[in-house]
């Protein structure tokens, strides 16, 4: 791994010197090091890159940040085998789970080879309209069809590998990949996945009908999810972070991604230890 990517959450006060740090030490290890333009500028570098030019130039990505900045990170890999390491600059998160304790000694142990990948299926979401695409879009946690702003439910047809699932009228549905699990679809009632399982999972959000419940199904299956609603308004976002208004009848199409996106995991860490800090297991 010679040639290593750095995104940052740059408006974070613990950004600026750790970047200037990290891009001296990088240096001193004989890597190049492409920045995009925000964090170059943090620093006061004036080559940097649009965020969707820098994956296909290196062979490792740092994400300096929380979640929501390596979510946005991992929309961009797209289809590219580029290992993400996750360093949060607050504390724990599900996905950046290097502390700023243990990011040189974590790079070293990479840079000899001596890591532990973590491959995580991703979900690609596309919508038509009258049979032709017009967005589309890769997530690593969710794609959410949601109400609109007027506090009026939403109607929704589903469909799961062309077989009829169900009608439905609530605030919305959820459809999470495992990493997603303990993301939105957790606070509406969704199950707990690990990432290990191939699997997607469908989270009606708020039903009217209280027996519409969270569905796990195979990491293979497509979801076609129709707006039946005769209003406008409705949203599809993707990742929580992208947004889009959906029209009645539009089809919102979800399946796993071509293919998946690689994390590299923590030192003395593990899955379940995450899951247990994060929701307080066994506390009180």
């Amino acid at each position: 791994m010679n040639n290593i990517g750095i995104i940052a959450k740059y408006q974070h006060h613990d950004a600026k010197p750790i970047v200037e740090q990290l891009v001296t030490w990088l240096g001193r290890q004989k890597k190049a090091v492409f920045l995009d333009a925000d964090t170059a500028g943090l620093i006061g570098m004036k080559a940097g890159y649009p965020k969707p030019k820098i994956p296909p130039l290196v062979d490792l990505m740092i994400v300096l940040g929380g979640d929501g900045t390596l979510l946005s990170v991992a929309r961009l890999m797209e289809n590219r085998d580029v290992p993400i390491l996750g360093v949060n600059l607050g504390g724990l998160g599900f996905l950046t789970e290097v502390t700023l304790d243990e990011l040189f000694l974590t790079l070293e142990k990479i840079f000899k080879s001596e890591y532990t990948p973590d491959a995580r299926l991703m979900i690609k979401a596309q919508v038509f309209r009258q049979g032709e695409r017009v967005v589309s879009s890769y997530c690593l946690n969710d794609t959410v069809i949601s109400k609109g702003v007027l506090a009026r439910m939403i109607r929704l047809e589903v469909s799961i590998n062309d077989q009829f699932v169900t009608s439905m009228r609530g605030d919305g549905l959820i459809l999470a990949t495992p990493t997603g699990s303990t993301a939105y679809s957790l606070s509406a009632g969704g199950p707990i996945v690990n990432p290990m399982v191939e699997a997607l999972i469908f989270t009606p959000i708020c039903p009217h009908t209280l027996t519409n419940r969270p569905i796990v199904i195979p990491g293979t299956a497509t979801v076609q999810v129709t707006v039946t609603s005769r209003e406008d308004g409705a949203m599809v976002t993707f990742d929580g972070q992208v947004g889009f208004t959906l029209r009645p009848d539009d089809v919102i199409e979800v399946k796993a991604a071509e293919h998946k996106i690689t994390l590299i995991r923590a030192p003395q860490k593990n899955y379940y230890g995450i899951l247990r800090e994060k929701l307080k297991w066994g506390e009180g």
